[in-house]
Protein backbone atom coordinates (compact mmCIF):
# COMPACT_ATOMS: atom_id res chain seq x y z
CA UNK A 1 0.00 0.00 0.00
CA UNK A 2 1.28 3.45 -0.99
CA UNK A 3 0.58 6.18 1.55
CA UNK A 4 -1.28 9.23 0.23
CA UNK A 5 0.62 12.53 0.12
CA UNK A 6 -1.63 14.17 2.74
CA UNK A 7 -1.23 11.29 5.19
CA UNK A 8 2.51 11.24 4.58
CA UNK A 9 2.80 14.94 5.47
CA UNK A 10 0.75 14.36 8.62
CA UNK A 11 2.96 11.45 9.61
CA UNK A 12 6.15 13.48 9.08
CA UNK A 13 5.00 15.82 11.86
CA UNK A 14 5.69 13.00 14.36
CA UNK A 15 9.39 12.77 13.44
CA UNK A 16 10.38 15.11 16.26
CA UNK A 17 8.27 13.09 18.68
CA UNK A 18 10.00 9.91 17.52
CA UNK A 19 13.43 11.49 18.02
CA UNK A 20 12.35 12.50 21.56
CA UNK A 21 11.81 8.85 22.52
CA UNK A 22 8.24 8.02 21.53
CA UNK A 23 7.79 4.44 20.39
CA UNK A 24 6.52 3.33 16.98
CA UNK A 25 3.46 1.77 18.62
CA UNK A 26 2.51 5.02 20.36
CA UNK A 27 2.76 6.99 17.14
CA UNK A 28 0.77 4.31 15.28
CA UNK A 29 -2.05 4.53 17.85
CA UNK A 30 -2.02 8.32 17.58
CA UNK A 31 -2.16 8.39 13.76
CA UNK A 32 -4.35 5.31 13.24
CA UNK A 33 -1.79 3.74 10.89
CA UNK A 34 -0.21 0.33 10.96
CA UNK A 35 3.05 0.26 12.95
CA UNK A 36 4.90 -1.10 9.93
CA UNK A 37 3.74 1.90 7.84
CA UNK A 38 4.88 4.30 10.62
CA UNK A 39 8.28 2.62 10.85
CA UNK A 40 8.71 2.62 7.07
CA UNK A 41 8.07 6.33 6.57
CA UNK A 42 9.61 7.69 9.80
CA UNK A 43 12.82 5.71 9.83
CA UNK A 44 13.43 4.15 6.44
CA UNK A 45 11.19 6.17 4.13
CA UNK A 46 12.18 8.61 1.35
CA UNK A 47 12.50 12.34 1.93
CA UNK A 48 9.67 13.15 -0.51
CA UNK A 49 6.03 11.98 -0.80
CA UNK A 50 5.74 8.34 -1.86
CA UNK A 51 4.88 7.62 -5.51
CA UNK A 52 3.39 4.35 -6.67
CA UNK A 53 5.55 2.40 -9.03
CA UNK A 54 4.07 2.00 -12.50
CA UNK A 55 2.41 -1.32 -13.11
CA UNK A 56 4.51 -3.59 -15.21
CA UNK A 57 1.46 -4.85 -17.12
CA UNK A 58 -0.11 -1.46 -17.83
CA UNK A 59 0.41 -1.78 -21.57
CA UNK A 60 -1.21 -5.19 -21.46
CA UNK A 61 -4.43 -4.01 -19.81
CA UNK A 62 -7.53 -4.89 -21.81
CA UNK A 63 -8.90 -1.33 -21.57
CA UNK A 64 -5.86 0.40 -23.09
CA UNK A 65 -6.74 -0.07 -26.82
CA UNK A 66 -10.16 1.43 -26.16
CA UNK A 67 -9.12 4.53 -24.22
CA UNK A 68 -9.12 6.86 -27.29
CA UNK A 69 -12.72 5.83 -28.01
CA UNK A 70 -13.75 6.40 -24.40
CA UNK A 71 -12.02 9.79 -24.32
CA UNK A 72 -13.83 10.84 -27.51
CA UNK A 73 -17.19 9.82 -26.03
CA UNK A 74 -16.45 11.72 -22.82
CA UNK A 75 -15.51 14.85 -24.76
CA UNK A 76 -18.83 14.65 -26.59
CA UNK A 77 -20.76 13.93 -23.35
CA UNK A 78 -18.69 14.19 -20.18
CA UNK A 79 -21.52 12.77 -18.02
CA UNK A 80 -21.86 9.61 -20.12
CA UNK A 81 -22.41 6.77 -17.68
CA UNK A 82 -19.91 3.95 -17.24
CA UNK A 83 -22.59 1.31 -17.83
CA UNK A 84 -23.41 2.94 -21.16
CA UNK A 85 -19.75 3.06 -22.18
CA UNK A 86 -19.24 -0.60 -21.28
CA UNK A 87 -22.41 -1.56 -23.15
CA UNK A 88 -21.30 0.25 -26.32
CA UNK A 89 -17.76 -1.10 -26.17
CA UNK A 90 -19.07 -4.65 -26.00
CA UNK A 91 -21.67 -4.13 -28.73
CA UNK A 92 -19.71 -2.01 -31.21
CA UNK A 93 -16.02 -2.77 -30.56
CA UNK A 94 -15.97 -6.33 -29.23
CA UNK A 95 -14.65 -5.37 -25.79
CA UNK A 96 -14.09 -8.49 -23.64
CA UNK A 97 -13.28 -6.86 -20.30
CA UNK A 98 -15.72 -6.42 -17.44
CA UNK A 99 -17.43 -3.25 -16.28
CA UNK A 100 -14.91 -2.81 -13.44
CA UNK A 101 -12.13 -2.15 -15.96
CA UNK A 102 -14.18 0.67 -17.50
CA UNK A 103 -15.11 2.05 -14.10
CA UNK A 104 -11.50 2.26 -12.93
CA UNK A 105 -10.42 4.05 -16.09
CA UNK A 106 -13.30 6.53 -15.83
CA UNK A 107 -12.18 7.47 -12.31
CA UNK A 108 -9.05 8.91 -13.89
CA UNK A 109 -10.34 10.02 -17.29
CA UNK A 110 -13.58 11.81 -16.39
CA UNK A 111 -12.05 14.42 -13.98
CA UNK A 112 -9.24 15.06 -16.46
CA UNK A 113 -11.55 15.63 -19.42
CA UNK A 114 -14.08 17.58 -17.31
CA UNK A 115 -11.27 19.91 -16.24
CA UNK A 116 -10.22 20.39 -19.87
CA UNK A 117 -13.79 21.26 -20.82
CA UNK A 118 -14.36 23.46 -17.78
CA UNK A 119 -17.41 21.39 -16.80
CA UNK A 120 -18.48 20.69 -13.22
CA UNK A 121 -21.53 18.37 -12.94
CA UNK A 122 -24.02 18.78 -10.11
CA UNK A 123 -27.10 16.75 -9.26
CA UNK A 124 -30.06 17.34 -6.94
CA UNK A 125 -31.79 14.61 -4.97
CA UNK A 126 -35.39 14.80 -3.74
CA UNK A 127 -37.47 12.54 -1.51
CA UNK A 128 -40.69 10.95 -2.72
CA UNK A 129 -43.07 8.13 -1.90
CA UNK A 130 -42.62 4.91 -3.90
CA UNK A 131 -45.59 2.88 -5.13
CA UNK A 132 -45.97 -0.36 -7.09
CA UNK A 133 -48.74 -1.54 -9.44
CA UNK A 134 -49.97 -4.82 -10.86
CA UNK A 135 -49.21 -5.93 -14.45
CA UNK A 136 -51.00 -3.96 -17.15
CA UNK A 137 -52.47 -1.47 -14.70
CA UNK A 138 -50.56 1.69 -15.50
CA UNK A 139 -48.25 3.52 -17.89
CA UNK A 140 -46.63 6.94 -17.61
CA UNK A 141 -46.13 9.50 -20.39
CA UNK A 142 -43.77 12.42 -20.76
CA UNK A 143 -42.08 14.64 -23.37
CA UNK A 144 -38.35 15.17 -23.73
CA UNK A 145 -36.81 18.20 -25.42
CA UNK A 146 -33.85 17.06 -27.50
CA UNK A 147 -33.11 20.55 -28.86
CA UNK A 148 -31.22 20.98 -32.12
CA UNK A 149 -29.98 17.41 -32.49
CA UNK A 150 -31.01 17.57 -36.19
CA UNK A 151 -30.34 21.26 -36.77
CA UNK A 152 -27.56 20.40 -39.24
CA UNK A 153 -30.17 18.87 -41.61
CA UNK A 154 -32.61 21.78 -41.33
CA UNK A 155 -34.84 20.51 -38.48
CA UNK A 156 -34.58 23.17 -35.76
CA UNK A 157 -36.32 21.30 -32.93
CA UNK A 158 -36.77 17.64 -32.01
CA UNK A 159 -38.92 16.22 -29.20
CA UNK A 160 -38.97 12.70 -27.77
CA UNK A 161 -42.24 11.07 -26.68
CA UNK A 162 -41.89 8.48 -23.90
CA UNK A 163 -44.29 5.89 -22.50
CA UNK A 164 -43.18 3.41 -19.82
CA UNK A 165 -45.16 0.50 -18.38
CA UNK A 166 -45.04 1.07 -14.62
CA UNK A 167 -44.95 -2.59 -13.57
CA UNK A 168 -42.04 -3.75 -15.72
CA UNK A 169 -40.42 -0.43 -16.76
CA UNK A 170 -40.62 -1.60 -20.38
CA UNK A 171 -39.96 1.53 -22.48
CA UNK A 172 -41.28 3.07 -25.67
CA UNK A 173 -39.91 6.19 -27.36
CA UNK A 174 -40.44 7.95 -30.67
CA UNK A 175 -39.22 11.30 -31.97
CA UNK A 176 -41.26 14.15 -33.48
CA UNK A 177 -40.77 17.71 -34.65
CA UNK A 178 -43.90 18.99 -32.88
CA UNK A 179 -45.79 18.65 -29.61
CA UNK A 180 -49.13 19.32 -31.31
CA UNK A 181 -52.35 17.55 -30.40
CA UNK A 182 -52.19 15.30 -33.47
CA UNK A 183 -48.53 14.37 -32.89
CA UNK A 184 -49.18 13.64 -29.19
CA UNK A 185 -52.03 11.19 -29.73
CA UNK A 186 -50.44 9.64 -32.82
CA UNK A 187 -47.45 8.76 -30.61
CA UNK A 188 -49.90 7.02 -28.23
CA UNK A 189 -51.14 4.81 -31.05
CA UNK A 190 -47.56 3.88 -31.93
CA UNK A 191 -46.87 3.03 -28.27
CA UNK A 192 -49.94 0.77 -28.04
CA UNK A 193 -48.78 -1.05 -31.17
CA UNK A 194 -45.27 -1.40 -29.70
CA UNK A 195 -46.57 -2.92 -26.45
CA UNK A 196 -49.33 -4.94 -28.12
CA UNK A 197 -52.09 -3.51 -25.92
CA UNK A 198 -53.49 -0.63 -23.88
CA UNK A 199 -52.78 -0.12 -20.13
CA UNK A 200 -55.60 0.41 -17.65
CA UNK A 201 -54.57 3.99 -16.90
CA UNK A 202 -51.99 6.51 -18.07
CA UNK A 203 -50.37 9.17 -15.89
CA UNK A 204 -49.87 12.66 -17.39
CA UNK A 205 -48.58 16.06 -16.47
CA UNK A 206 -50.97 18.99 -16.74
CA UNK A 207 -50.08 19.49 -20.38
CA UNK A 208 -52.35 21.49 -22.70
CA UNK A 209 -53.00 18.42 -24.88
CA UNK A 210 -54.63 16.69 -21.89
CA UNK A 211 -55.92 19.52 -19.68
CA UNK A 212 -58.24 22.20 -21.07
CA UNK A 213 -57.20 24.79 -18.47
CA UNK A 214 -55.36 24.97 -15.15
CA UNK A 215 -57.29 25.09 -11.88
CA UNK A 216 -56.40 25.63 -8.24
CA UNK A 217 -54.94 22.66 -6.29
CA UNK A 218 -57.63 20.36 -4.98
CA UNK A 219 -60.19 21.16 -7.68
CA UNK A 220 -61.30 18.85 -10.47
CA UNK A 221 -59.17 19.22 -13.59
CA UNK A 222 -61.15 19.92 -16.81
CA UNK A 223 -59.88 17.56 -19.53
CA UNK A 224 -59.38 18.39 -23.19
CA UNK A 225 -62.32 17.05 -25.30
CA UNK A 226 -59.96 15.18 -27.64
CA UNK A 227 -58.22 13.57 -24.65
CA UNK A 228 -61.57 12.37 -23.29
CA UNK A 229 -62.61 11.01 -26.69
CA UNK A 230 -59.27 9.29 -27.29
CA UNK A 231 -59.21 7.65 -23.84
CA UNK A 232 -62.82 6.54 -24.26
CA UNK A 233 -62.09 4.97 -27.64
CA UNK A 234 -59.08 3.00 -26.30
CA UNK A 235 -60.77 2.30 -22.94
CA UNK A 236 -58.25 3.59 -20.42
CA UNK A 237 -58.38 6.08 -17.56
CA UNK A 238 -56.61 9.45 -17.60
CA UNK A 239 -54.67 10.12 -14.39
CA UNK A 240 -53.53 13.75 -14.12
CA UNK A 241 -50.84 14.53 -11.55
CA UNK A 242 -51.22 17.15 -8.87
CA UNK A 243 -49.55 20.46 -9.65
CA UNK A 244 -45.79 20.72 -8.99
CA UNK A 245 -45.36 16.98 -8.36
CA UNK A 246 -43.11 15.65 -11.16
CA UNK A 247 -41.98 12.74 -8.95
CA UNK A 248 -45.46 11.25 -9.37
CA UNK A 249 -44.26 9.85 -12.70
CA UNK A 250 -40.65 9.18 -11.80
CA UNK A 251 -40.52 6.01 -13.90
CA UNK A 252 -40.91 7.87 -17.18
CA UNK A 253 -38.86 10.85 -15.95
CA UNK A 254 -36.00 8.45 -15.38
CA UNK A 255 -36.59 6.82 -18.74
CA UNK A 256 -36.10 10.14 -20.55
CA UNK A 257 -32.62 10.38 -19.06
CA UNK A 258 -31.80 6.73 -19.78
CA UNK A 259 -32.72 7.09 -23.46
CA UNK A 260 -30.57 10.21 -23.79
CA UNK A 261 -27.62 8.45 -22.17
CA UNK A 262 -27.87 5.11 -23.97
CA UNK A 263 -29.30 6.10 -27.37
CA UNK A 264 -28.48 9.75 -28.10
CA UNK A 265 -25.39 10.78 -26.14
CA UNK A 266 -22.19 11.03 -28.16
CA UNK A 267 -23.85 10.11 -31.46
CA UNK A 268 -24.89 11.99 -34.60
CA UNK A 269 -28.12 11.44 -36.55
CA UNK A 270 -29.49 12.68 -39.88
CA UNK A 271 -33.26 12.10 -39.68
CA UNK A 272 -36.20 11.38 -37.39
CA UNK A 273 -36.40 7.85 -38.81
CA UNK A 274 -32.78 7.22 -37.87
CA UNK A 275 -33.50 8.32 -34.30
CA UNK A 276 -36.46 5.92 -34.10
CA UNK A 277 -34.36 3.04 -35.47
CA UNK A 278 -31.62 3.72 -32.93
CA UNK A 279 -34.12 3.42 -30.08
CA UNK A 280 -35.66 0.20 -31.42
CA UNK A 281 -32.17 -1.31 -31.79
CA UNK A 282 -31.45 -0.49 -28.13
CA UNK A 283 -34.71 -1.94 -26.70
CA UNK A 284 -33.49 -5.60 -26.70
CA UNK A 285 -30.44 -4.53 -24.68
CA UNK A 286 -32.64 -2.70 -22.20
CA UNK A 287 -34.91 -5.72 -21.77
CA UNK A 288 -31.93 -7.88 -20.81
CA UNK A 289 -31.06 -5.61 -17.86
CA UNK A 290 -31.98 -6.56 -14.30
CA UNK A 291 -33.80 -3.57 -12.86
CA UNK A 292 -32.38 -2.36 -9.57
CA UNK A 293 -35.78 -1.59 -8.05
CA UNK A 294 -37.90 -4.70 -8.67
CA UNK A 295 -34.85 -6.96 -9.01
CA UNK A 296 -36.05 -8.82 -12.12
CA UNK A 297 -34.98 -8.84 -15.74
CA UNK A 298 -37.05 -6.16 -17.48
CA UNK A 299 -37.89 -8.41 -20.46
CA UNK A 300 -39.17 -11.26 -18.22
CA UNK A 301 -41.34 -8.89 -16.22
CA UNK A 302 -42.49 -7.17 -19.43
CA UNK A 303 -44.02 -10.40 -20.74
CA UNK A 304 -46.39 -10.48 -17.77
CA UNK A 305 -47.09 -6.79 -18.29
CA UNK A 306 -47.94 -7.25 -21.99
CA UNK A 307 -50.25 -10.20 -21.33
CA UNK A 308 -52.33 -8.10 -18.93
CA UNK A 309 -52.83 -5.18 -21.36
CA UNK A 310 -56.20 -4.55 -22.96
CA UNK A 311 -56.55 -5.22 -26.71
CA UNK A 312 -56.06 -2.38 -29.17
CA UNK A 313 -59.27 -1.50 -31.08
CA UNK A 314 -59.20 -2.51 -34.73
CA UNK A 315 -60.35 0.96 -35.84
CA UNK A 316 -57.94 3.74 -34.82
CA UNK A 317 -59.17 7.03 -33.43
CA UNK A 318 -58.23 9.99 -35.61
CA UNK A 319 -57.46 13.08 -33.62
CA UNK A 320 -58.34 16.36 -35.35
CA UNK A 321 -57.37 19.86 -34.31
CA UNK A 322 -59.86 22.63 -35.10
CA UNK A 323 -59.01 26.29 -35.76
CA UNK A 324 -60.85 29.28 -37.26
CA UNK A 325 -59.22 31.33 -40.03
CA UNK A 326 -60.24 33.98 -42.59
CA UNK A 327 -60.09 33.60 -46.38
CA UNK A 328 -57.77 36.04 -48.15
CA UNK A 329 -58.43 37.92 -51.41
CA UNK A 330 -56.37 35.30 -53.23
CA UNK A 331 -58.60 32.46 -51.95
CA UNK A 332 -55.83 31.26 -49.63
CA UNK A 333 -56.14 30.41 -45.93
CA UNK A 334 -53.15 30.92 -43.65
CA UNK A 335 -52.39 28.27 -41.04
CA UNK A 336 -49.09 27.69 -39.18
CA UNK A 337 -47.27 30.12 -41.51
CA UNK A 338 -48.38 28.14 -44.59
CA UNK A 339 -51.09 28.90 -47.19
CA UNK A 340 -53.83 26.51 -48.39
CA UNK A 341 -56.26 27.18 -51.27
CA UNK A 342 -60.08 26.97 -51.22
CA UNK A 343 -62.49 27.02 -54.23
CA UNK A 344 -63.17 30.58 -55.40
CA UNK A 345 -66.78 29.73 -56.27
CA UNK A 346 -67.63 28.67 -52.71
CA UNK A 347 -66.06 31.41 -50.59
CA UNK A 348 -65.76 35.18 -50.35
CA UNK A 349 -63.15 37.55 -48.96
CA UNK A 350 -62.83 37.50 -45.15
CA UNK A 351 -65.13 34.51 -44.85
CA UNK A 352 -64.53 32.56 -41.65
CA UNK A 353 -63.63 28.89 -42.27
CA UNK A 354 -62.70 26.03 -39.96
CA UNK A 355 -59.30 24.38 -40.35
CA UNK A 356 -59.20 20.75 -39.21
CA UNK A 357 -55.74 19.20 -39.05
CA UNK A 358 -54.38 15.74 -38.50
CA UNK A 359 -50.78 14.60 -38.53
CA UNK A 360 -50.85 14.24 -42.34
CA UNK A 361 -53.70 16.38 -43.74
CA UNK A 362 -55.34 19.80 -43.51
CA UNK A 363 -59.05 20.03 -44.36
CA UNK A 364 -60.93 23.32 -44.74
CA UNK A 365 -64.63 23.52 -43.86
CA UNK A 366 -67.30 26.20 -44.05
CA UNK A 367 -68.85 27.15 -40.73
CA UNK A 368 -72.33 26.92 -42.31
CA UNK A 369 -73.31 23.88 -44.43
CA UNK A 370 -74.53 24.38 -47.99
CA UNK A 371 -77.91 23.35 -49.40
CA UNK A 372 -76.79 19.71 -49.42
CA UNK A 373 -75.55 19.84 -45.81
CA UNK A 374 -71.85 19.70 -46.85
CA UNK A 375 -69.21 21.85 -45.15
CA UNK A 376 -66.02 20.45 -46.72
CA UNK A 377 -64.26 22.94 -49.01
CA UNK A 378 -60.84 21.36 -49.64
CA UNK A 379 -58.36 18.77 -48.36
CA UNK A 380 -54.59 19.24 -48.67
CA UNK A 381 -51.51 17.37 -47.44
CA UNK A 382 -50.08 19.06 -44.36
CA UNK A 383 -47.09 21.24 -45.18
CA UNK A 384 -43.73 20.59 -43.53
CA UNK A 385 -42.00 23.65 -42.13
CA UNK A 386 -43.06 27.22 -42.80
CA UNK A 387 -43.66 29.41 -45.85
CA UNK A 388 -45.19 26.74 -48.11
CA UNK A 389 -48.13 27.41 -50.48
CA UNK A 390 -50.38 24.43 -51.21
CA UNK A 391 -52.68 25.30 -54.14
CA UNK A 392 -55.12 23.20 -56.19
CA UNK A 393 -55.25 24.87 -59.68
CA UNK A 394 -58.94 23.98 -60.04
CA UNK A 395 -59.74 26.25 -57.09
CA UNK A 396 -58.69 29.28 -59.17
CA UNK A 397 -60.34 28.26 -62.45
CA UNK A 398 -63.24 30.72 -61.99
CA UNK A 399 -60.95 33.70 -61.37
CA UNK A 400 -59.75 36.08 -64.18
CA UNK A 401 -56.39 35.00 -65.49
CA UNK A 402 -55.66 37.91 -67.88
CA UNK A 403 -55.72 35.83 -71.08
CA UNK A 404 -57.98 38.46 -72.85
CA UNK A 405 -55.63 41.38 -72.31
CA UNK A 406 -53.63 42.48 -75.45
CA UNK A 407 -51.78 45.49 -76.89
CA UNK A 408 -50.70 46.50 -80.44
CA UNK A 409 -48.70 49.16 -82.28
CA UNK A 410 -49.96 48.44 -85.89
CA UNK A 411 -53.07 49.74 -87.73
CA UNK A 412 -53.57 46.35 -89.29
CA UNK A 413 -54.25 44.87 -85.91
CA UNK A 414 -57.48 46.88 -85.76
CA UNK A 415 -58.90 44.91 -88.68
CA UNK A 416 -60.83 41.71 -87.91
CA UNK A 417 -58.39 38.84 -87.51
CA UNK A 418 -60.72 36.32 -89.13
CA UNK A 419 -62.48 36.69 -92.53
CA UNK A 420 -65.89 35.92 -91.18
CA UNK A 421 -65.45 38.59 -88.51
CA UNK A 422 -65.49 41.29 -91.27
CA UNK A 423 -69.21 40.74 -91.97
CA UNK A 424 -70.09 40.80 -88.30
CA UNK A 425 -72.23 43.67 -87.06
CA UNK A 426 -70.47 45.88 -84.49
CA UNK A 427 -72.11 45.98 -81.15
CA UNK A 428 -72.14 47.97 -77.95
CA UNK A 429 -70.23 51.25 -77.74
CA UNK A 430 -68.64 50.78 -81.17
CA UNK A 431 -72.05 50.68 -82.88
CA UNK A 432 -73.05 53.87 -81.06
CA UNK A 433 -69.98 55.75 -82.30
CA UNK A 434 -70.47 54.64 -85.93
CA UNK A 435 -74.11 55.69 -85.90
CA UNK A 436 -73.15 59.09 -84.52
CA UNK A 437 -70.57 59.63 -87.35
CA UNK A 438 -73.14 58.74 -90.07
CA UNK A 439 -75.63 61.23 -88.67
CA UNK A 440 -73.14 64.15 -88.73
CA UNK A 441 -72.31 63.82 -92.52
CA UNK A 442 -69.24 66.08 -92.24
CA UNK A 443 -67.52 66.99 -95.59
CA UNK A 444 -63.78 67.62 -95.62
CA UNK A 445 -62.04 69.88 -98.17
CA UNK A 446 -58.95 68.83 -100.10
CA UNK A 447 -55.87 71.00 -100.97
CA UNK A 448 -52.61 70.21 -102.78
CA UNK A 449 -49.46 70.07 -100.72
CA UNK A 450 -47.98 73.14 -102.49
CA UNK A 451 -50.47 75.35 -100.67
CA UNK A 452 -49.01 74.33 -97.37
CA UNK A 453 -45.44 74.96 -98.71
CA UNK A 454 -46.37 78.57 -99.63
CA UNK A 455 -47.99 79.19 -96.29
CA UNK A 456 -44.93 77.97 -94.46
CA UNK A 457 -42.56 79.93 -96.80
CA UNK A 458 -40.41 77.01 -97.78
CA UNK A 459 -41.27 77.00 -101.54
CA UNK A 460 -38.82 79.22 -103.69
CA UNK A 461 -41.10 79.25 -106.75
CA UNK A 462 -44.48 80.81 -107.32
CA UNK A 463 -47.12 78.33 -108.11
CA UNK A 464 -50.59 78.80 -109.39
CA UNK A 465 -53.31 78.67 -106.84
CA UNK A 466 -55.09 75.41 -106.44
CA UNK A 467 -58.77 74.69 -106.48
CA UNK A 468 -60.96 77.05 -104.62
CA UNK A 469 -61.52 76.04 -101.03
CA UNK A 470 -65.03 74.85 -100.58
CA UNK A 471 -65.01 75.16 -96.83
Amino acid sequence: MVLEAERWLELRRFRALRESGATISEIARETGLNWRTVKKYLEDGPSGPPVAAPRADYRNQVIVPFTPVIDAWLRAEVLLKGTVIHERLVQEYGFTGNYQRVKLYLQEARPRIAADLGYTPSELARLHRRFEVIPGAQAQVDWGDEGGILAHVGIPKVYSFHMVLSYSRDPFCCFTTSQSLAAFWNAHRRAFTHFGGVPGSIVYDRTKTVVRRHVAPGKAVPLHPEAVAFAGHYDYTIDVLAAYRPTGKGRVERQVTIVRDHVLAGRAFCSIEELDRAFLAWVPLRRKVTHRTHGEVIGVRARRDHQALRPVPSKPYRVVERHLRHVGKDCLVAFEANLYSVPATKVFHRQLVEVRTSAATVSLHATVPDSHGVTLLAIHPRAVGRGARIVDPDHWSALPDGHTRSTTSSREDHLPCHPRDRDREPSGSLRFLLARADAAKVEVGRRPLSVYDQISGISPFHTSPGPKDTT
